[in-house]
């Protein structure tokens, strides 16, 4: 007699999916940064509920952003691959163009009218994963030749960066050339064509940096943070103290004194020190850890990937995710050149809250669409074992 079977299978396990791990981690990070912003811009003169206001709406703009993101049909979306690359390259252009580009401490990244602004490259980042994944896939049986499975690939890669270094913004130009070379090694381009791009790109922006004086200025300085604490090593030296100053237990809640006007751009890119301070070393480590379980649950959950281009895309989300906090935590910490470059659903910014909006929204999808299709096969399993 066969055994009896159970309801479900699938509802009796526990263990959270890769997905919900990457879900409830962006979540804490997201309720860290808006507890963490309140006490960050507790000295701005706009109030020190300025701030929080502003992340509160762009979390409940993001929150939509992921929910709608979490229910398209994205291979319906994916036949507008070409015009949302186009609309993403037109928009950085015109960010330098005279009068409607917005210049800010410098650089022309900004669009829109006085403090309404919106930054072109955050849209950039998800517009280069979603057109090339689209690209590799479709031409997925040619990708060892070098026209279309290196050579054009390249092309969208280099338009992408070329416009954004052009603003400048070397930190990142050097997360979409990371991120699209990555993703050209995952769709099976060949190590030979790749290996010496990377190195190109690596030497490309050195060279960019030693022909600009300020640029090579500020990487000099780097190598000597302390020789130029009061310089151009300001920011990087304060935010060394504010985790000297925390400890490992930090000072407490709103008792910082980095932020109140010595640490500069506390409540964006600099907001991992304001961390450390307050909250000391166990709560940095913990939001490192936060961050490398969205990594490691990404390369979980890419394992049920239906297609190439589901694969390819959502690999793009993990490691838009990922870079960019690597590359904000490496230049608090001191281990890479000051750039800015904002904490992933921590640091104050709506544009870049959007975008993570939108990343988490394909995971969703992803989850959502990718157990459909895997339910039917594992209960077929099941049967299979428990009537044997």
């Amino acid at each position: 007699m066969a055994r009896d079977l159970p309801a479900d299978p699938l509802r009796t396990r526990f263990t959270p999916s890769p997905a919900a791990v990457i879900v409830v981690s962006a979540v804490g990070l997201t309720i860290l940064g808006l507890t963490v912003l309140f006490s960050a811009s507790a000295s701005f003169k706009q109030g020190p509920y300025f701030y929080l206001h502003k992340q509160v709406i762009g979390v409940v703009f993001a929150a939509v952003l992921c929910f709608v993101t979490s229910r398209i049909d994205l291979e319906f979306v994916r036949r507008y691959a070409v015009w949302i690359g186009g609309a993403a390259l037109l928009l950085l252009a015109l960010t330098a163009t005279p009068h409607i580009g917005v210049v800010v401490n410098g650089s022309r990244r900004w669009l829109g009218v006085g403090a309404a602004r919106f930054q072109p490259a955050e849209l950039a980042k998800f517009a280069l994963v979603f057109v090339l994944a689209h690209y590799l896939a479709i031409n997925q049986s040619r990708l060892g030749e070098f026209k279309r499975g290196y050579l054009l690939p390249l092309g969208i890669i280099g338009a992408f960066c070329g416009l954004v270094i052009k603003e400048p913004d070397f930190g990142t130009t050097a997360l979409l050339g990371a991120v699209g070379l990555v993703l050209l090694f995952l769709a099976g381009a060949r190590w030979r064509y790749l290996l010496p791009t990377a190195l190109l790109g690596i030497g490309g922006l050195a060279g960019l940096v030693a022909l600009l004086p300020n640029r090579a200025h500020r990487f000099m300085a780097f190598l000597d943070v302390e020789g130029n604490r009061s310089g151009l090593t300001y920011q990087l030296w304060q935010g060394m103290l504010a985790f000297a100053s925390g400890g490992v237990d930090g000072v407490g809640l709103g008792r910082g004194r980095q932020q109140l006007n010595f640490l500069p751009e506390a409540q964006t890119d600099f907001i991992f020190a304001v961390i450390g301070e307050e909250f000391g070393l166990w709560f940095t480590l913990g939001v490192v850890a936060l961050f490398a379980a969205i990594f490691i649950a990404g390369l979980l959950h890419l394992r049920r990937a239906p297609n190439l281009f589901q694969f390819l895309l959502v690999a793009g989300c993990i490691l838009l995710i990922s870079l960019q906090a690597i590359i904000n935590l490496g230049v608090v910490t001191g281990m890479f050149p000051t750039k800015g470059m904002s904490l992933p659903f921590i640091s104050a910014g709506l544009s870049n809250l959007l975008l993570m909006g939108v990343l988490l929204g394909v995971i969703i999808n992803s989850q959502r669409t990718w157990g459909r299709a895997s339910v039917p096969a594992e209960r077929t399993r099941v049967l299979r074992e428990v009537t044997a």
